[in-house]
């Protein structure tokens, strides 16, 4: 790897770490505003489904917090035991705020392309979070790291969600159109960038092949 890629990749990294706990301790701007002045756009559920609404909107960012941490190598060198724990409590996280969003996107009032951006979203993100641990209870460390991957593009959604719909605010794109494609634009993507970087990580280096022939 070039230095150039290792610089990107390292700034990449951090900017990521910077924006998931930002948007992470935003997300609980709730608390002191309350759900109708926060989150205008979910307050609808508070009337018949207030349940699913808090279990998502107050779990989920505890994974997306979390998530960082649990790919910084020297924490897991130096503090396994502390790793492991994160790592139980960012999967827990995502069980309840998965299943709470799935709940959440059949209520969405966007239309049936929201509903399927979001209910998709999070049986997805709950498989790959299922996958991760299990091969991690089974002591397979590739696969635990690769399906990890995975899980923390599903989790960075709550990111990307955050960075379009300014955008298209500022685009002056109405809120009808964008946010129905906004549901599928900020989890597929990701998710396709991970899966090329797993691709092209497991590709053989051509010089080692070079050297050794």
């Amino acid at each position: 790897m070039s230095m150039v890629s290792k610089i990107f990749g390292h700034t990449a990294f951090w900017v990521s770490v910077v924006l998931a706990i930002l948007v992470a301790l935003v997300s609980y701007r709730f608390i002191p505003l309350g759900v109708e002045q926060a989150m205008e756009f979910l307050a609808h559920n508070l009337k018949d489904n207030a349940l699913a609404l808090y279990a998502h909107i107050a779990v989920a960012p505890i994974a997306l917090a979390l998530m960082p941490f649990q790919f910084m190598k020297s924490l897991r060198m130096r503090k396994p035991g502390l790793h492991r724990w994160m790592g139980r409590i960012y999967v827990v996280a995502i069980f309840v705020s998965g299943i709470a969003g799935f709940q959440l996107a059949f209520h969405s009032t966007a239309g049936s392309l929201a509903v399927g951006g979001f209910a998709l979203l999070a049986v997805v993100w709950l498989g790959t979070t299922s996958a991760a641990l299990w091969f991690a209870l089974q002591r397979n460390i590739p696969r635990h790291q690769a399906w990890m991957i995975r899980s923390a593009a599903l989790t960075f959604a709550a990111v990307t969600l955050r960075i379009y719909l300014p955008l298209s605010m500022a685009s002056e794109i109405e809120f009808a159109v964008a946010y129905p494609i906004i549901s599928w634009a900020c989890w597929v993507p990701n998710l396709i960038a991970v899966e090329l970087y797993l691709w092209f990580k497991n590709q053989p280096r051509t010089d080692v092949i070079q050297s050794a022939g």
